[in-house]
């Protein structure tokens, strides 16, 4: 669903990431490690569109990405739905208002029932109408999750979700990605928890992706 080709980015200070080959199949699990300022979100950002290969190509759901038009990307970006690192919320408005708030941009409905669904298989159905100022972390980074989901994507990319959580709330929230790529997702993981990518070892058959010297490298056999 999701291919890069020889793929460089790099910023005024000079290469981040060079030649870069993977490739992200539906119902694939992978983590992307590496150490802060490696490029893990620069190739997250690679993924969907948010940035564009400085060389080598970059193809989502078989379309080159540097032939996209801004609708085009609009539209592809329904299918990937992304986890922030810095999970932004609109404050004025309610936890289930901002999860549905990719709906409501989109021109796009949902029932209450589904709507209701997704708030509780996340564990939130009680802070439904709380304000994200009122939240946890755990929280924060479940109601994130759910708005990453609730367009019902074929890709999940997750930028450093378990950074700012208790280990408890990391495994909540890894169970719950597990059990989305059980469903047929393809899930990306940024992460430098090493301990939660040992977590994942009874739960998913994923692969270990490294960035190290600029480049991605498979870190070991499936897990």
């Amino acid at each position: 669903m999701i291919e890069f080709e020889q793929v460089s980015y790099g910023y005024s200070g000079g290469p981040l990431l060079a030649d870069v080959s993977l490739r992200l199949a539906r119902g694939s699990f992978h983590f992307l490690t590496g150490p802060s300022g490696a490029g893990k979100t620069t190739l997250l950002k690679l993924c969907y569109g948010e940035l564009i290969a400085q060389q080598g190509r970059v193809a989502i759901f078989d379309r080159d990405a540097r032939t996209l038009s801004r609708d085009d990307v609009a539209m592809m970006r329904r299918r990937i739905g992304v986890v922030h690192q810095d999970q932004q919320f609109l404050d004025h408005l309610s936890l289930a208002e901002n999860v549905a708030l990719p709906l409501t941009v989109s021109g796009r409905s949902t029932t209450e029932a589904d709507l209701g669904d997704l708030i509780r298989w996340v564990g939130l159905e009680s802070q439904r109408e709380s304000r994200p100022p009122e939240l946890s972390g755990g929280e924060r980074q479940r109601a994130a999750l759910a708005r990453a989901i609730i367009m019902s994507p074929d890709v999940i990319l997750a930028d450093e979700p378990t950074g700012n959580v208790d280990w408890e709330m990391s495994l909540r929230l890894l169970k719950l990605m597990v059990e989305l790529n059980k469903m047929g997702k393809a899930i990306m993981v940024a992460t430098h928890d090493l301990n939660l990518i040992r977590a994942a070892k009874s739960q998913v058959q994923a692969r270990v992706l490294r960035i190290s010297n600029h480049r991605v490298q498979l870190a070991g056999a499936d897990l």
